[in-house]
């Protein structure tokens, strides 16, 4: 190389005896240069080529600002990788051929629901049973439930939200049976609050039933979607559930699609306003208002437990896949093979609520540094996205059964793609444990690290 600043080594046979060691002084100082540079550039490199990536896509079909938004933290969540390092984002990847699967059936597990039992309502295609999520430049193991079972040992573990949310909870209970048994350990007999105990590691799962996460009064059992109107009171905390935390050293927090039903917003007592009344004297504020006061509310709530020093993962929103009509409109779900990450993407409402999550979870993480609370985001959206093939459609009841949801694509088949939901867990929870010897707290809110 030639720096240009000394014109002596343009030309050999003008260099002299006595200038070797000025040039030898300045090649030096060049190289030093020269190297450290990239170092400080290349990260900056990084996120403007990120950004400039992000912004070169047709944007979403929402309002400017949360475009703006979701490229910004697009940007954020790149993994710079270098030749010395096998991290990774695991929730970036791709679905692939898992002819292994499935780890159980609807005849070894107990725990599916009706409603997801596709094989038992006859269900002709198994395809979508055997695909395996595969991150991008990484590899993750498929469930382990020896494993998890000792990364659990004497811990509890609670499901707080809605069906999803106990869809998640089926499965994890179908894989462990694998390895071990259960005992019901519910309190009672309400099927909204459910706890079930493992003896052989003295481990235990329960489940809260709290589709709005907030303090919830029926208003009318028909509504103007035949779906009910609910009164939300959006300061106003879910007692069935905010008043357990504190026995769970994990808790998975999840909501989603009740939030599209019509409500009512409650605030201080008062009406301010609801979802699709449809009352002319009350402002339509949409779900987007009551979806980021709830989940702010929900986390505010952990914040507050003075005595609960366990782990909250937000599992963000899960989208559905209603194709040819609306849900009530002859929407359905018949397709039998998982999208390329090329084939579609987040829009829509569904885009606006996975945002409105990330960045309600993003601000409790920073009051959570305070009160020694850890918040983990476990980001199933885009591996979610693309399993149309997933849902039971109209395999979840019996042919003609009268069922609120007949074409079911908000739900999922178990076994099924939600299963990699508790690959993700699993993942997260080993990493728990490494930084809970190393005491590192090197995580972003939006990405996990596989190592």
């Amino acid at each position: 190389m030639k720096p240009h600043s000394s014109p002596e080594l343009q030309n050999g046979s003008r260099t002299s005896l006595q200038n070797t060691p000025k040039i030898v002084l300045m090649l030096t100082m060049s190289l030093v240069f020269l190297t450290i540079i990239p170092l400080y550039l290349f990260p900056l490199l990084a996120t403007s080529l990120a950004w400039s990536s992000s912004n070169s896509s047709p944007p979403p079909s929402t309002s400017s600002s949360s475009s703006s938004s979701h490229y910004s933290i697009a940007g954020l969540r790149m993994t710079t990788k270098s030749s010395s390092s096998s991290t990774c984002d695991i929730f970036r990847g791709e679905w692939v051929p898992n002819p292994n699967a499935p780890y159980y059936t609807n005849e070894t597990c107990w725990a599916i629901h009706e409603h997801q039992n596709c094989m038992k309502f006859g269900r002709p295609d198994n395809g979508f049973m055997k695909w395996r999520w595969k991150p991008n430049g990484c590899d993750m193991p498929v469930f382990n439930p020896g494993q998890f079972l000792e990364v659990v040992r004497g811990k509890s573990l609670a499901f707080v939200g809605d069906s999803v949310g106990r869809n998640q909870m089926q499965s994890l209970i179908c894989l462990l049976l694998r390895v071990t048994y259960s005992v019901d350990a519910s309190p009672n007999q309400d099927e909204k609050f459910r706890r079930y105990y493992f003896p052989t590691h003295n481990f235990t799962v329960a489940s809260f039933w709290s589709p709005y996460l907030v303090r919830t009064q029926e208003a009318d059992p028909n509504g103007p979607m035949h779906t009910g109107l609910f009164n939300l009171y959006l300061d106003e905390p879910d007692t069935n559930w905010t008043t357990q935390m504190k026995e769970f050293d994990y808790v998975i927090v999840s909501a989603g699609h009740w939030f599209l039903r019509p409500t009512m917003f409650y605030e201080n007592k008062a009406l301010v306003g609801c979802h699709y009344c449809l009352n002319p004297n009350v402002t339509d504020l949409t779900m987007h208002y009551s979806y980021r006061r709830a989940f702010r509310l929900a986390f505010k709530a952990f914040n507050d437990l003075d005595d609960f020093k366990g782990t909250v993962f937000l599992r963000t929103f899960a989208p559905a896949h209603f194709e040819n009509g609306e849900w009530n409109k002859g929407g359905n779900c018949l397709r039998q093979k998982p999208f390329r990450s090329n084939e579609t993407r987040l829009d829509g409402y569904s885009l606006e609520m996975y945002m409105t999550q990330l960045e309600e979870y993003k601000a409790a993480e920073k009051e959570a540094v305070k009160n020694k609370i850890k918040f983990r985001l476990l980001d199933t959206t885009d591996a979610t996205l693309l399993r149309p093939d997933g849902h039971p459609s109209r395999y979840g009841h019996l042919p003609g059964e009268n069922v609120t949801l007949y074409n079911d694509c908000v739900h999922w088949c178990l076994p099924g793609p939600i299963d990699t939901w508790n690959d993700f867990l699993l993942h997260m929870l080993k990493n728990e444990g490494r930084r809970s010897v190393t005491g590192r707290r090197s995580w972003s809110y939006s990405k996990s690290k596989i190592k």
